[in-house]
């Protein structure tokens, strides 16, 4: 996400026309173009009344680059913001999916935890009550084997 600049930066060379240049350079384009800016430099530069224009181009190239350094620093400074504050809105995203995710496996939680104690209440009394069906069974088997032997005998 970079953003458009506003005005074109300008300089000038000594009698060269303004050179406009592309904001934002990346790190190549911006050496290509001190490149080429210093190759037109040094192709003008043969009049024999150039001495301290010359000298002065070279004071202004060195402004010119620390000037160019502190835009590209305060570029690669925005960017390094925009990274730590997109960073910063993930985790903060995630946290929330997080928080609510912890919410549902909890509810998730409880409702197993309450189906499970109805079913062990359930299982309880299904126990209770199969101890309760096998005595009486055992006494129903016990009163057929009295009438069998009963019949048995006559």
């Amino acid at each position: 996400m970079m953003s458009a600049c506003t005005s074109s930066p300008m300089f000038f060379t000594g009698a060269q026309p303004p050179v406009e240049l592309q904001c934002p350079l990346q790190e190549t384009e911006l050496i290509e173009e001190l490149l080429s800016l210093q190759q037109e430099g040094n192709s003008n530069s043969g009049s024999p009344n150039s001495g301290s224009d010359g000298s002065n181009r070279g004071v202004y190239s060195v402004d010119e680059r620390k000037r160019r350094r502190m835009t590209s620093n305060r570029e690669s400074a925005r960017r390094s913001r925009w990274r730590k504050k997109r960073h910063l809105e993930d985790l903060t995203e995630e946290a929330s999916r997080l928080k609510m995710e912890n919410r549902e496996l909890k509810n998730r939680l409880g409702f197993v935890t309450q189906k499970c104690h109805i079913t062990w209440r359930e299982n309880e009394r299904l126990v209770s009550e199969s101890l309760a069906l096998r005595a009486r069974l055992s006494d129903l088997n016990r009163v057929l084997v009295a009438m069998q032997t009963m019949q048995s005998q006559y």
